[in-house]
């Protein structure tokens, strides 16, 4: 969005009087305060971020959300982090149906932001449980690809990767595929990428923050261990699941070891450990960017596409579509019956 010029009138200037972490009903370009605070068990938040929120777009998302059955009720402007620009979060109490994520992301890029809805929104304040995928997720990496290249077999596995993460082909299948073209890589090539494992912009701050609320991460990867214990190092996770590379002479054989880490074992990675921590499916976050996550985040209390392909986004309940993962906090954060802890 463009900076907004001080000549304008006032119902285009940005909302800077708009008190943050306060509910508002909006109604002909006037804000008035609100007693009442949503309740997260009922009705929809479409939250608009990564945007320079002007008057005119809350009137803009309001009139999108209404042509689609959902009447907003309130309105609140909050900043999770520092690191964050302000958001917008709109409620509709009796909004049951959510608006496909394409669509909502079509109209978002229009208004140069993003906007996602989140049903019963996980509560940052309280212990919760993030799971999340690592390439291309946790890192900005596909591994199998990087180590393909050291086995001049990069444009075979790649175009084999990009079907596998868009749905066109079993994962497990696709994995054993992979891997064969790979025997006779040495181990020190392995242990060389994993020592410049490149972190996902917002990753780090993000489980930092988790942490600090008491939040258990964990990667489940259909990338393998040794990556994953690495990204396990670089930003302090609970634990990994991810596939086992058998090593022969200090060289890759070409198979995989145990039971492949899959769509299906996914989500039960994160049903075992939701268990185990005695939570809420609402304190329940899963994230990804392909079609072998889709499983799990079905299975998590929210899921969100990171910088996903069309149907991945289209089947998650939010995505964030560019940016920082610092960004998922939105969705954590909402102003809502929830206090922070002193």
């Amino acid at each position: 969005m463009s900076q907004t010029s001080m000549a304008q009138p006032a119902a285009e200037q940005p909302l800077q009087l708009l008190t943050l972490n306060k509910w508002f009903t909006y109604s002909s370009g006037n804000f008035i305060p609100v007693n009442d605070i949503p309740d997260k068990k009922l009705g929809l938040f479409s939250i608009a971020f990564a945007g320079d929120f002007e008057h005119i777009h809350v009137t803009q998302i309001i009139e999108f959300l209404a042509k689609y059955n959902q009447t907003v009720t309130a309105v609140c402007q909050y900043q999770p982090d520092l690191g964050l620009a302000p958001a917008l979060c709109f409620y509709a109490q009796n909004a049951e149906q959510a608006i496909n994520p394409l669509a909502l992301q079509e109209f978002s890029s229009s208004l140069d932001c993003q906007l996602v809805q989140v049903a019963t929104p996980p509560n940052l304040y309280e212990p919760g449980l993030l799971v999340m995928d690592m390439d291309s997720t946790a890192i900005t990496i596909e591994c199998i690809d990087e180590i393909a290249r050291l086995a001049n077999v990069y444009d075979e596995v790649a175009s084999v990767t990009a079907l596998a993460m868009d749905g066109k082909l079993d994962f497990s299948e696709s994995l054993n595929q992979r891997v064969a073209k790979l025997a006779g890589i040495e181990k020190s090539l392995i242990e060389d990428l994993k020592s410049a494992l490149p972190l996902m912009p917002g990753i780090k701050a993000l489980c930092q923050i988790l942490k600090q609320h008491h939040w258990y991460l964990a990667i489940a990867s259909g990338g393998f261990v040794p990556f994953a214990e690495r990204v396990q190092e670089l930003i302090n996770l609970d634990e990994v699941h991810a596939n086992v590379l058998e090593f022969k002479d200090d060289k890759l054989t070409g198979k995989v070891l145990g039971t492949i880490v899959d769509a299906q074992q996914k989500a039960v990675v994160l049903k075992s450990l939701q268990q185990k921590l005695g939570l809420e499916k609402a304190q329940t976050v899963a994230i990804g960017d392909g079609a072998n996550d889709l499983v799990m985040m079905a299975q998590a209390g929210l899921g969100v596409a990171v910088h996903g392909k069309p149907k991945v986004v289209e089947q998650a309940q939010a995505a964030i579509c560019q940016g920082s993962l610092l960004q998922l906090l939105y969705m954590l954060a909402i102003p809502l019956n929830e206090k922070p802890n002193a």
